[in-house]
């Protein structure tokens, strides 16, 4: 059994926002492999489905970003999930747009819904980070940054990423992170 978590805010104010890579990521997962529709549980929305003939849960909490951690304890207790067959979805801004980097555990990067998760369950999940691009600054200017919109040429690009990430999932649910980190590599070189 897995739990999918994609990483965003909820509200029509950030959908589509840089920050919501990981809610985009799993809407196309559930659509691709035809979950059951989102409902409302542990703080977030959840739905059911099948990946690779294994029972699967994907999630969106629907905390706010530095809350999540919240929402996944709550579902991975639930289900007796450990945190080996938790998979989150999330931007990385300290990737280009149209990078995707898979790794078990590490550190949180400043990302605050991954320091949410790793205080409510442990550091030792897989992570699928998607890159959103970093502005010049900092502070004021990070925090608008992932929260803006991807312009019409990054779209595509993250498009691609998606598309990337639900193809080879289950690459992830059967082999393993590295075995999928390689796989990953080899589909962003070409």
């Amino acid at each position: 059994m897995f739990l999918i978590v994609g990483l965003g805010n909820p509200g029509a104010e950030y959908a589509g926002t840089r920050h919501n890579v990981g809610f985009m990521t799993v809407d196309a997962l559930a659509e691709k492999y035809g979950f059951g529709p989102f409902r409302s549980k542990f703080d977030g929305l959840i739905a059911e489905g099948q990946i690779s003939e294994e029972k699967t849960y994907i999630l969106k909490p629907q905390t706010y970003m530095n809350l999540s951690g919240n929402s996944v304890v709550k579902a991975a207790s639930f289900y007796k999930i450990l945190p080996s067959n938790i998979i989150v979805i999330h931007d990385d801004m300290d990737l280009p747009i149209g990078k995707i980097k898979a790794k078990l555990g590490g550190g949180s990067g400043g990302h605050n819904g991954i320091k949410s998760i790793d205080a409510a369950i442990t550091p030792n999940y897989n992570r699928i980070r998607l890159g959103v691009g970093h502005p010049q600054g900092k502070g004021e200017e990070v925090v608008n940054h992932v929260l803006s919109r991807f312009s019409k040429a990054e779209i595509e690009a993250v498009a691609k990423d998606i598309d990337i990430v639900v193809d080879t999932i289950e690459v992830l649910m059967k082999k393993g992170i590295a075995e999928y980190s390689n796989q990953i590599g080899m589909l962003m070189s070409k």
